[in-house]
């Protein structure tokens, strides 16, 4: 699944083609994805510029004068800049057509995405729950110390809730609980105050780094320009389950939490 770095990787790839340019046509094939494609795709798009292009969470958000277009990626999806004369795939479900020729085209072959229009983004169901960006000074340790007290879950679960904190995916809460030393089966009350601020630290410094190498490719991921995310290359956990660890030799331990694979090692997690 695309996680946060992947979506601000496929911003970064799109907004220097589509920032203040005009979309003259938006072309729907398939609009039945996770919900059904927002009218207004076809009805109050066409003519409107792209004004700027953002993230929230897992969200692309295109914004114009008269409302903002709102794009998830669901479990396989992808945004990619090509060029009107590129033939349509299977899974090429929309187009948005803008007026010096490139095209925005979404593709997503398990229709678990979405394209969405609203003109209250700040009230939108999908965002207003939503918890503070990992990179953004408001989430801290004392803001993690604070949310974890009296809380049972697994750590890695507790960090990977989107009310929590956005974005904190499978692979990233992996390596970022590695990094801080905490098993990911710790209960997320037993947080301290220095584990809290070691974490937030990792959960950071993860989620930057993934940013600055594109992202992380696993399976068919890449971003809005084309082009493969790098992160795999130093992931020291997630994936590695049976093999040794970097850091002390031990055997990488794996296992599921919340249906999703997590990999720790007992030695250097605690």
């Amino acid at each position: 699944m695309p996680e946060l770095p992947e979506v601000e990787t496929s911003r970064r790839g799109i907004d220097p083609h589509i920032c203040g340019q005009t979309v003259i046509k938006s072309i729907v094939r398939q609009p039945r994805l996770r919900w059904p494609v927002s009218e207004q795709i076809t009805g109050l798009l066409p003519g409107q510029s792209i004004l700027r292009t953002s993230r929230q969470g897992k969200y692309l958000i295109l914004h114009t004068a008269i409302g903002e277009v709102i794009i998830h990626l669901g479990m396989s999806g992808s945004v990619r800049i090509v060029d009107a004369q590129v033939p349509v795939g299977k899974h090429d479900h929309i187009d948005l057509v803008f007026g010096n020729g490139v095209v925005l085209r979404y593709t997503d072959p398990r229709r678990f995405g979405c394209m969405l229009w609203t003109d209250n983004l700040s009230q939108h169901p999908l965002l207003i729950s939503l918890g503070p960006e990992p990179l953004a000074d408001e989430f801290n340790a004392a803001y993690l110390f604070r949310r974890s007290r009296g809380r049972k879950v697994p750590l890695k679960s507790f960090i990977m809730d989107s009310h929590v904190v956005v974005g904190v995916g499978n692979i990233y809460a992996n390596e970022a609980l590695f990094m801080a030393g905490i098993r990911p089966l710790r209960e997320a009350g037993s947080l301290s105050r220095a584990r809290s601020e070691r974490l937030v630290k990792s959960i950071k410094t993860v989620i930057a780094r993934a940013i600055d190498v594109g992202g992380t490719t696993l399976r068919d991921f890449v971003g809005g320009d084309g082009k493969p995310g790098y992160f795999q290359q130093s992931l020291l956990v997630y994936g590695r389950g049976g093999e040794l660890c970097k850091q002390c030799a031990g055997i990488l331990q794996e296992v599921r939490v919340a249906q999703r694979s997590t990999v720790f090692c007992k030695r250097c997690q605690r």
